[in-house]
């Protein structure tokens, strides 16, 4: 299956090791992750140089192409944001993950319509487990 990965990029890096981890688990599942990049270490030097225009460009073409999003939002991101709502409208089947301690804005954690969930995970299996979940309904 072809998912679109969101996770914070300008808004911190902090979770890099776990958008990396989830990023490989998804792929060793046997799906294509179009957006990758976003995970590994070099995410910010990799898009850095690109005109904000194709950003989007590129970014709204993988998001109307994938099937699922799945997206870490446990650091607040006006992107992640965007592009959750950007596939919701679009009928995009959307899983939001967030570690258990931060606070969540109650624009994701409300959110009741369609194919979309809300989990969060104090360990890395859990968050694992949450993934397998959503995806098999798929």
């Amino acid at each position: 299956m072809d998912l679109y990965f969101s996770c914070s990029l300008t808004g911190g890096r902090q979770d890099q090791p776990v958008y990396a981890a989830m990023v490989a688990h998804l792929q060793a599942l046997g799906h294509r992750v179009l957006t990758e990049h976003l995970a590994s270490e070099a995410a910010m030097t990799a898009d850095g140089g690109m005109a904000p225009e194709t950003v989007f460009a590129r970014d709204t073409a993988w998001l109307r192409a994938c099937e699922v999003v799945i997206a870490e939002v446990s650091t607040p991101s006006h992107g992640v944001g965007f592009e959750i709502a950007y596939a919701l409208e679009r009928g995009k089947p959307v899983l939001c993950l967030a570690r258990e301690g931060p606070r969540i804005s109650k624009m994701l954690t409300g959110i009741r319509q369609g194919e979309y969930g809300f989990r969060t995970y104090g360990s890395q299996e859990e968050a694992f487990a949450h993934l397998e979940a959503f995806l098999a309904r798929y």
